[in-house]
Order: structure tokens, then C-alpha cells, then sequence
């Protein structure tokens, strides 16, 4: 009998993915969200429309459903998370949640690799709010809500979204480097980084629903590939054809040049992120992140062109003006 499925936001990055594999698995699928995107569900899929954001209008969607699993892809925040035990508790059987790597803070462990033990020690708002999240459905699970599985994903990337750099995702980077104009990284350039497909990241999600083997547990989703931030630059500047000249600046010298627009950079970028899905790997023997970051990158510049959100540096002046002020003080300009 076909899995019945609800993806609570379906039309984001991971969501869309999400959507396209458990179709393929031959699911019965229906999206939550207030129907803003176009197309707002992909075809066979069922568009439930509503703002999870009003707690009590959300229980009552759900009151007469139930789900052989649940996906929450928007859980954001405490509230969020009590709003979802309130809509799905006794109506589903597996809820799962896209969680973050966040969760584990900064601190690099002596074995490098950090897998599920590691301790949860956020520094940032981002990851304190899905700790909170974790914790609300995880106290949940233990009074029989339902049966949790805690998915933390860490940087995804793919067709629907713009292409990260080290400090931003508006894609601005990329088209100097097609400019064959500098652009910064931090420190060395030797901070450790991992980038999942959406795709590849998608396939957890669709293949661990109904797996009992995933009931109660916490996995890192995320490609074995662990890369340089030299190695990052390099790759996707190969997807454009061409090669990144890097300025290697301090990250805190960056941070202090706009502190709001270098908040990923403080927060998460400048500090290594490499982690272990072994674990994810056993559990869900479907899941292998098959796709490289030069072909992902690829795909990903194509589809922003396509949508026509390809950014003009020329319009960024204030970076301009940060590179030739890096400059000056005798930063140097390698190219990855």
C-alpha cells in the first residue's frame, strides 16, 4: 500500500526534492503551505493551503487526517514545534524533522569528523532556536506523540536557490569570479566545509519514511565529500569555466567591515564544519550522496539563469570598495 505523506512546506529547496523522491517511491503526497510559490505543488501532488503560523487554524487542517508520515521542513522555532505536536500528535505515525547541523556549535572535536554524540553547544540564535525545536518533539515522541526521526542537514544546495559562497548566498561572488574579479576567503582558506545536493540530501528524507530503523534517532545528512574552502572555490569556479582569484583576509578584519551582511560568516562559515553520516548511511541504505559539487554548481547557475536571479556585481559597490581597501593594507589576491 502506498506511503501517505505530508511534506509541511514542500515547495523549498530540500522540500522539492523531498516531493520528487517520495514520488518516485510511489507515495500519496500532499504540501502544507499558505500557496504563494508558482507553481505552488508539483502534478499528482495535493496542495493543503494554510499558515502553520496560526497554531490553532493549523490543528484544526489536521483534525479529521492522519499521515502515515509527516515531514516538517519549516520548523523554525519552539512555537513552531508546538504547533506541529499539536496538529499531528495521534495523527501520523512518523513525524520527521529537518533539523541543522547548527545544533552542534562551533568547537571542532579531536576526531575532526562530528557524528550524532557530539554535544549540542550553539552559539548562534540559529542553532539555539532548533535545539528548542529537537527538544519540544523529542519530549513529544517519549509521551507517544508519534515516532520522531531528527534529520540535520548542513550546507544544501541546488536548483531553486542561489549558489553560496563562503560569506553569502545571493550569488553576487559568482559573477565577479565570471569576471574574472577577486573575491574573499577567510583565514587560509583551509577551514574544512561540506555541500550536499538538495537531491542527494533528499533521498534520506523519502527513503527513511516507515523505516522503524530510523524511530527515535538523530542522523547528519550530509555528502562524505569534506572539501577546503580552497577546494569549494576551485570546484565551483569550474562550473563556470574558469578559475576564482581568492583574497585571503581574516574573518574577523571581514566581519568587522559590515557585520550585518557577514552574520553566515560569524556565525556558521568561519568556523569548520565537517561531519559524519555514517550513521544516516546504515540506517537508510538508499541514501549516498552521488552527485559533485562541480556538476551540483552546474545545475545550480543554470537553473538560477533560467529563473533570471542571476546578480550583476556591478551593482555591489560597498564589496568593491572592501576589496581595494583589502588591497591597500597588502592583502594578496591567489587564485584557487
Amino acid at each position: 500500500m502506498a506511503i501517505k505523506a505530508l511534506v509541511v512546506g514542500g515547495t523549498g529547496l530540500v522540500s522539492t526534492g523531498i516531493v520528487q523522491q517520495l514520488l518516485a517511491r510511489g507515495a500519496r503526497v500532499s504540501v502544507f503551505n499558505r500557496g504563494l510559490r508558482s507553481p505552488s505543488v508539483a502534478e499528482g501532488v495535493q496542495l493543503i493551503r494554510g499558515d502553520r503560523a496560526n497554531a490553532p487554524d493549523f490543528a484544526r487542517t489536521f483534525e479529521r487526517e492522519r499521515f502515515d508520515v509527516v515531514y516538517d521542513m519549516i520548523c523554525y522555532t519552539a512555537e513552531d514545534a508546538e504547533a506541529s505536536v499539536g496538529a499531528f500528535a495521534g495523527r501520523c505515525e512518523q513525524f520527521v524533522v529537518c533539523s541543522s547541523a547548527v545544533v552542534y556549535g562551533p568547537k571542532m572535536p579531536s576526531g575532526v569528523l562530528i557524528d550524532e554524540q557530539a554535544p549540542l553547544e550553539p552559539t548562534s540564535h540559529w542553532g539555539k532556536s532548533k535545539v528548542a525545536c529537537e527538544q519540544t518533539l523529542l519530549r513529544a515522541a517519549e509521551s507517544g506523540a508519534f515516532n520522531l526521526t531528527i534529520a540535520r542537514l548542513g550546507h544544501t544546495y541546488g536548483p531553486g536557490d542561489a549558489m553560496n559562497d563562503q560569506q553569502d548566498n545571493d550569488g553576487l561572488a559568482w559573477d565577479r569570479v565570471v569576471r574574472g574579479l577577486p573575491v574573499f576567503c577567510t583565514g587560509d582558506g583551509l577551514g574544512l566545509w561540506q555541500a550536499t545536493h538538495r537531491d542527494d540530501a533528499a533521498k534520506f528524507f523519502a527513503f527513511a519514511a516507515m523505516a522503524p530503523q530510523t524511530y527515535g534517532q538523530t542522523f547528519n545528512v550530509m555528502r562524505d565529500e569534506i572539501l577546503t574552502w580552497r577546494d569549494y572555490y576551485r570546484e565551483v569556479a569550474r562550473a563556470l569555466d574558469t578559475q576564482a582569484k581568492l583574497i585571503f583576509v581574516p574573518a574577523s578584519w571581514l566581519i568587522a567591515q559590515d557585520s550585518a551582511r557577514f552574520s553566515f560568516l560569524a556565525e556558521v562559515s568561519q568556523f569548520h564544519a565537517a561531519y559524519s553520516s555514517a550513521k544516516a548511511k546504515l540506517a537508510v541504505p538508499e541514501f549516498r550522496a552521488s552527485i559533485g559539487l562541480e556538476a551540483g554548481a552546474r545545475e545550480t547557475f543554470s537553473d538560477m539563469r533560467r529563473r533570471g536571479v542571476w546578480n550583476d556585481s556591478a551593482s555591489d559597490a560597498a564589496y568593491e570598495e572592501m576589496v581595494h581597501r583589502a588591497l591597500a593594507l597588502g592583502f594578496g589576491v591567489e587564485l584557487a
